[in-house]
Formats: C-alpha cells, sequence, structure tokens
C-alpha cells in the first residue's frame, strides 16, 4: 500500500521507474498530483518518489502539527523506503521539507531543486516582505490560483488553468502554514553543503524573482535560472523547459557521473 505510518498520520506516496531516487514535494496549492506531466519523464531513468504533505491530498494530519513536522515526515519516510540519499526536487511550500532535510542530512542528498521557493527558513527580512505581498494580494480578493499561475499562462491554457483548481480541490481544509520557532536561519543556509538549482518564473507574484535571488546569494554552491513569462508554477506552465533544465542539472551529479 502506498501509505507510510510515520509520526502519528498516514503519509501517501507513489513509487514509479527505477534507478537513483528524486522526491517530488508539492507547495501549498498541489499535492502528489501536481506532477502528472514530470513523472513520465524522469521515471525513464530515476526512480520517483511523489508524496502527499501531511494534510494534503490522501495524507492526514490527525496530530494537528502541520509544517512544523514536514521535514520529521520526509525523514521518516525515506527511512521507510530505504533511501539513503537522494535528489530532492521541491515547489512552493514543498520548499520547507527539501531545504530543512538537506540542512539536517547533507549526506543524504545529492541534489536540491528549489523551484519558485526560498524554503521559508526563519529570515525576518524577506518574510516580512512576504506577508505585506500576501496581505495585498488578500486586499484584492486574488484567488490562489490567479497568484500560482502566470497571467498569460492562464489566458493562453484555460483547460490547464481549469486542471490546476481540480488538483488543489484534492486537498482537505487546513490551516495555512506558519512561522515556527526552531526553524533554520540564513546563516544555516550559508553552510548548506548540497548543489542547488534555483528556479523562478519572471512573473512569480508569491516568491518573485528579487526574494529568489537574494536566496541564492546566500547559497554556496548554486545556480539561479529564471525562465521568462512563467508565474509560480514553472513546473505546472512550461513543463517541457522545466524538465530539460532540472534533468541536465540531475544528471550532473548521478552517481556513476553520466548524463543523460
Amino acid at each position: 500500500m502506498p501509505y507510510a505510518e510515520v509520526n502519528g498520520i498516514s503519509l501517501f506516496h507513489e513509487v514509479a521507474g527505477e534507478g537513483e531516487p528524486v522526491v517530488f514535494i508539492h507547495g501549498a496549492a498541489g499535492n502528489h498530483v501536481s506532477w502528472w506531466q514530470q513523472i513520465p519523464s524522469f521515471r525513464q531513468r530515476y526512480r520517483c518518489i511523489s508524496i502527499d504533505q501531511r494534510g494534503f491530498g490522501r495524507s492526514t494530519d490527525a496530530t494537528g502539527e502541520g509544517s512544523r513536522r514536514y521535514v520529521d515526515d520526509l525523514e521518516a519516510l525515506l527511512d521507510h523506503l530505504g533511501v539513503e540519499r537522494c535528489a530532492l526536487v521541491a515547489q512552493s511550500l514543498g520548499g520547507r521539507a527539501a531545504l530543512g532535510f538537506a540542512l539536517r542530512h547533507p549526506e543524504r542528498v545529492r541534489a536540491l531543486v528549489m523551484a519558485d521557493t526560498w524554503g521559508f527558513f526563519d529570515w525576518p527580512e524577506q518574510e516580512e516582505r512576504a506577508r505585506a505581498l500576501a496581505a495585498q494580494q488578500a486586499a484584492a480578493s486574488t484567488p490562489l490560483v490567479v497568484r500560482a499561475l502566470g497571467v498569460a499562462f492562464q489566458e493562453r491554457e484555460p483547460g490547464k488553468t481549469f486542471l490546476y483548481r481540480q488538483i488543489e480541490g484534492l486537498n482537505p481544509p487546513r490551516e495555512p502554514a506558519a512561522p515556527f520557532p526552531g526553524r533554520p536561519t540564513p546563516e544555516d543556509v550559508r553552510t548548506l553543503a548540497v548543489p542547488v538549482l534555483c528556479l523562478v518564473g519572471a512573473e512569480d507574484a508569491v516568491t518573485p524573482p528579487p526574494l529568489i535571488r537574494a536566496f541564492h546569494a546566500l547559497l554556496p554552491d548554486a545556480e539561479y535560472v529564471e525562465l521568462p513569462g512563467l508565474g509560480h508554477s514553472v513546473y505546472f506552465e512550461d513543463p517541457g523547459q522545466f524538465n530539460e533544465i532540472v534533468g541536465a542539472f540531475l544528471a550532473r551529479y548521478h552517481a556513476d557521473g553520466s548524463e543523460a
């Protein structure tokens, strides 16, 4: 069964393909289904693990601890699956688990992809800017899907925009992820001993390029790629370009040194 009983919850996950493990971690409007345009491609070379974070999709959150346990849940799932080392691909809120785990266990992370996310660590200066932006969008009654997808994409792809809403609708009601004590700090991030790819859409209205550039500047071993015409969901809006860029990045850190 694709459930792991960890940390007092049932954590849903799917596994596809064979090879080195790559874990896909969704954002606040997603779940494991969000990666439907990635898994068929990456499973040709990798063992792809897509998860529903606690409180999303089919995963429970009986303890009510929410985002406080994302890193613990990821660690427990990898232990459950016997994964000693992997690559992590995270989008938006998924960056909290991915960055936190990479800082806790850098020896277990081959490479880290942070798409439209800075990991939501304890960074007061940027958090204040993010809160101000969120308040501005809330005052304008901007729906989550509008913030999550680029304006041009929504006009060009009404069908996929509808599908994005349907995927979001698979999630049960929940409280928004909130800051909590004990999160990593900028000083921690500066010590991260893992290669990182920072991806951001040029039209991202949730984690805009200046924020991701500031995050990138903290990292000791990182690449920055900004994609024109895309919003906060680059993996969904342009999967071909996303898969090509991420695939090339992961291939450079393949265990046998070979590129796809």
